[in-house]
């Protein structure tokens, strides 16, 4: 009986450090990154379509302080409460010391500089989509920013969701870079695809889930039910948003809507983001919008 259950028991150990193997941590490579030239002017923009001050921000920052990402804001989920983390550039606080190698990995892989799996309340499922040349340049424009030496919170994730090394698994099944929207778009509509798919990650908050957390993309932008006596997000396909491109526009500029309410809640910031970028930016939203599939 003895070999059995040896065989059995060396079968199980050398499964289970392939599966830890297959999932480790990926970062991007250094090649992946050669010789692109950093610009942080547009940097600035890549930070506004990225949305990274309305999450990182201290809570009710206002003015010039929400470029001041000392973190502290508490996003609830059915895992737990993930606490957004001090990014500021602040060398021992925040994140001043990260090369742009560890800056790209974190972004577009989840992968912390220790080699560590970040939880995908951070949304690099969508930001996975975006382009290496953007990256660099936020990475060079974050580095003006002012710095904080808040020290970041632990999030309140309990067993066994506080075991990282499972998210490798759910990255295997759900980290994809395709487009949600594939196949050849007008350049319009593709530009629109590339800032809502990829650095706006609207998807995140405007798509259902399933049962591991992973965006459900067959009811892409479909909305999301909120809890019991709170708002949730709309349907934003053409099947529950029948707004004009035009006021699709005047709302992510102004945030009136057709019939003269307002933005609130974090699509306010939303809304405060995307005003700063050219008005053609929005227009490729917009166009974008247009061309999901529609979900009743």
């Amino acid at each position: 009986m003895r070999r059995p259950i040896l065989a059995l028991a060396i079968l199980v150990i050398a499964g289970g450090g392939l599966g830890l193997w297959i999932t480790r941590p990926k970062q991007v490579s250094a090649a992946a990154l050669a010789g692109l030239t950093a610009d942080p002017a547009r940097g600035e923009a890549v930070f506004h379509a990225a949305g990274c001050a309305s999450c990182h921000m201290a809570p009710g920052a206002t003015g010039a302080e929400q470029r001041v990402l000392a973190g502290g804001q508490e996003f609830p989920s059915d895992f737990g409460t993930f606490i957004a983390p001090n990014i500021s550039p602040d060398p021992e606080q925040g994140i001043g010391g990260w090369s742009l190698q560890e800056f790209a990995s974190a972004m577009t892989r989840g992968t912390s500089p220790t080699g560590a799996h970040y939880y995908p309340a951070f949304p690099y499922a969508s930001y996975a989509k975006a382009e290496l040349q953007d990256v660099a340049d936020l990475h060079a424009f974050w580095a003006s920013l002012p710095p904080s030496d808040q020290p970041s919170q632990p999030h309140q994730v309990g067993f066994p969701f506080n075991i990282r090394a499972a998210l490798g698994g759910w990255k295997l099944l759900f980290l994809r870079k395709d487009w949600v929207v594939a196949g050849e778009l007008p350049p319009e509509a593709a530009r629109g695809r590339y800032l809502v798919e990829a650095l706006g990650h609207c998807g995140e908050c405007h798509t259902p889930r399933g049962a591991l957390g992973a965006m459900d993309r067959s009811r892409w932008l479909a909305g999301v039910p909120g809890p019991e006596g709170r708002r949730g997000t709309p349907n934003i396909t053409p099947g529950g948003l029948d707004w004009s491109e035009e006021e699709i526009v005047e709302y992510l500029t102004s945030g009136f809507t057709p019939d003269y309410d307002s933005a609130g809640g974090h699509m306010a910031l939303v809304v405060s983001n995307l005003a700063r970028l050219p008005e053609a930016e929005r227009a490729a939203i917009a166009a974008y919008l247009k061309a999901v599939p529609a979900v009743e």
